[in-house]
C-alpha cells in the first residue's frame, strides 16, 4: 500500500466530518459564549481540541468495534485490512495527546475536563457500548460538552446560550445514536446489545429518533426567547432545522441498511453546515 492510500485509509478511519463537526461545536460555543467571533488563536485552539479529542474517539471506537464491522461494514478500514490494528492503537494515542496538549495549552480546567471526555468515551467504546440507552446518553453527554468547552475555552463557561446550544447538541447526538442502533442490529445483537431498537424494534427506535429531532428543533428557538433575535442567528440556525426535517423524514422512510446511514449523514452535515453558516454569518452581523 502507497503512503498516500495508508492517508486516506487513516482519513476514513477517523471519519472526518464527525471530528470537524466536533471542533466546529468548540467553536460556536466560544462565540456564543464570547457574543463574537474569538480571536484566531482561542480559534484554532478550539478548533484542534475538538477535531483531535473526536478523532480519537473515532478511531477507538472501530478498534472495539472490529467484530461488529466485519457483519455490518466489513469494507471499514481496520477490517478490510487497510489499517492493522496496530497502526489504529498507535493512531488513536498520538491523536488523544494532541488534543491534551492542545487542552493544556488553553487552560489547567480544559485539560482536567478533556481528560474526562476522552476517559468516558474510552470506556463506552470498551465496556459501555452495549448497554443501550446509557451508552447512547454518554455519547450524547461528550457531544454536548463541546459547546460547554468552547465556552469555557474562553473564560464564559457559564453564559446561558453555550448550555442551550449544549441542550441542543445532546438531543440532537441521542436521537442519532438510538437511529444509528436501529441500522446496525444485525451486529448489535452479536455483540448482546441492549438497543431501544433490539427491546423495541426498530421502527419503535426510529420514531423516537424522530420524536428527539423534533424536540431539538423546538430548542434551537430557546435563543430567540433569550433576545437572539438577529437573522445572523435565525436565518442559518432556520436553514438547519429544515435540513433536519428533510433527512429525519428519509431516516424514518429507510427500507435498507445503507439508505439509513446515508440519511444519518444527511443530519450531521446539515447540522455542521448550520453551525458553520451561524459563524460566518458573525464576521458580518
Amino acid at each position: 500500500m502507497t503512503f498516500i492510500e495508508k492517508a486516506k485509509a487513516l482519513l476514513q478511519l477517523i471519519r472526518p466530518e464527525l471530528p470537524i463537526s466536533a471542533g466546529i461545536c468548540v467553536v460556536v460555543g466560544q462565540t456564543i459564549a464570547l457574543g463574537r467571533i474569538p480571536a484566531v488563536t482561542d480559534l484554532l485552539l478550539g478548533f484542534g481540541l475538538g477535531l483531535f479529542l473526536s478523532s480519537s474517539a473515532m478511531i477507538f471506537n472501530d478498534l472495539f468495534d472490529l467484530e461488529v464491522d466485519r457483519i455490518n461494514t466489513p469494507h471499514k478500514p481496520i477490517p478490510s485490512g487497510k489499517v492493522t490494528p496496530t497502526e489504529a492503537i498507535v493512531f488513536g494515542v498520538v491523536t488523544a495527546l494532541i488534543a491534551l496538549l492542545i487542552a493544556g495549552w488553553i487552560a489547567p480546567l480544559v485539560l482536567v475536563l478533556s481528560l474526562a471526555l476522552w476517559i468516558l468515551g474510552f470506556l463506552y467504546n470498551w465496556k459501555l457500548k452495549a448497554s443501550g440507552l446509557m451508552g447512547n446518553l454518554i455519547v450524547a453527554t461528550n457531544v454536548a460538552t463541546t459547546f460547554i468547552l468552547g465556552g469555557i475555552s474562553v473564560g464564559e463557561g457559564s453564559n446561558p446560550l453555550a448550555w442551550i446550544f449544549g441542550a441542543i447538541a445532546f438531543v440532537f447526538d441521542l436521537a442519532e445514536e438510538i437511529a444509528g442502533d436501529a441500522m446496525d442490529m444485525e451486529g448489535d445483537r452479536k455483540r448482546g446489545s441492549r438497543s431501544l431498537a433490539i427491546l423495541y424494534g426498530k421502527q419503535s427506535a426510529l420514531k423516537i429518533s424522530g420524536v428527539l429531532f423534533l424536540v431539538m428543533i423546538v430548542l434551537t428557538l430557546l435563543p430567540v426567547v433569550l433576545g437572539e433575535t438577529h437573522l445572523a442567528y435565525i436565518l442559518p440556525i432556520g436553514m438547519m432545522d429544515v435540513a433536519i426535517v428533510f433527512f429525519g423524514l428519509r431516516l424514518l422512510k429507510s427500507a435498507t441498511h445503507n439508505e439509513g446511514h446515508q440519511a444519518m449523514r444527511g443530519l450531521y452535515i446539515s447540522a455542521t453546515i448550520g453551525l458553520v453558516a451561524f459563524i460566518l454569518s458573525r464576521f458580518v452581523g
